[in-house]
């Protein structure tokens, strides 16, 4: 995929760059949704351990 740009390293270094923005997107993004999920959890859990502490559900 790479190949026609390798011959230019100007345009290679770009390329580098370009991958790299992208992968440092991606695991922002990745950090963000991760921390979100856990957020929810912990609430839920936090709820969940509230109903269950008291008597609230048979189970």
């Amino acid at each position: 995929m790479l190949d026609p740009i390798t011959g230019s390293p100007v345009l290679m270094v770009l390329a580098a760059l370009v991958v790299l923005f992208v992968v440092v997107a991606a695991v922002r993004f990745a950090i963000k949704m991760a921390i979100r999920i856990g957020l929810v959890a912990a609430v839920v859990l936090a709820g969940l351990y509230t109903v269950g502490y008291l008597d609230v559900l048979p189970f």
